[in-house]
């Protein structure tokens, strides 16, 4: 495939030599990262997903079946895939799951086997980790707030998904250039682990206090 970045787009005009090898090289830096978050990650999310389709086709066959992410009234997975949101697009979600996580999966192994992805696939890449993330902040809240009820198998694809869309979201500020531009990006880019950890701590939070009567009627 073709170079992933070239000078002119990791660069402003009038960028120095300098300032150029140290964008490359970091490029390249978070492309290895990114990688192993894209295989790993895609591959937890990938079986998780698989799982749930699993589960979901054992309901159709037996209505009376109890999944094996059955395991309260709040962690309940059958309880979940009962709603009109476990199928949002006129088919179960998991099935999302296992194209878009093969894709990951598929991706993060290529580049591990030396593939310089074109730029035009990275922003696909993005696009795509994107929407998924988008999606997942729907889940999350419609679980909540709507259904009343947490899969634990959907919640594996969440923790998953939130790594790969922020990695890939830095490793394409550095590609693009836009951290040697914009002083905004580059703080972002140097929070990552901030913002997951901010992000993780929020909705650990919010599942508490939506949950809390539950909750302390276990102790």
């Amino acid at each position: 495939m073709s170079e992933t970045v070239t000078d002119h787009e990791n660069t402003g005009p009038g960028a120095e030599p300098d300032d150029r090898a140290l964008l490359a090289e970091a490029v390249r830096s978070w492309t290895r990262i990114v990688a192993w978050v894209l295989t790993v990650g895609g591959l937890v999310a990938f079986i998780a997903s698989f799982t749930l389709t699993v589960e979901k086709i054992e309901l159709f066959k037996n209505p009376d079946y109890i999944p094996s992410c059955n395991f309260s009234p709040v962690l309940s997975c059958g309880s979940v895939m009962a709603t009109p949101q476990a199928g949002v697009f006129g088919f179960p979600n998991p099935l999302l799951g296992i194209a878009g996580f093969a894709v990951v999966i598929t991706t993060g192994v290529a580049i591990l086997a030396g593939a310089r992805l074109a730029g035009w696939y990275w922003a696909g890449l993005q696009i795509g980790v994107t929407l998924a993330m988008a999606f997942v902040c729907w889940l999350i809240y419609t679980s909540l707030y709507t259904i009343g009820a947490l899969c634990p198998y959907c919640m594996v694809v969440w923790a998953m998904t939130l790594p790969i869309f922020v990695f890939v979201s830095v490793r394409n500020l550095h590609a693009s250039g836009l951290t040697s531009r914009s002083g905004l990006a580059l703080a972002v880019a140097r929070s990552h682990a901030l913002v997951l950890v901010g992000v993780v701590a929020v909705v650990i939070v919010l599942i508490a206090v939506r949950f809390w009567d539950y909750w302390s009627s276990l102790y």
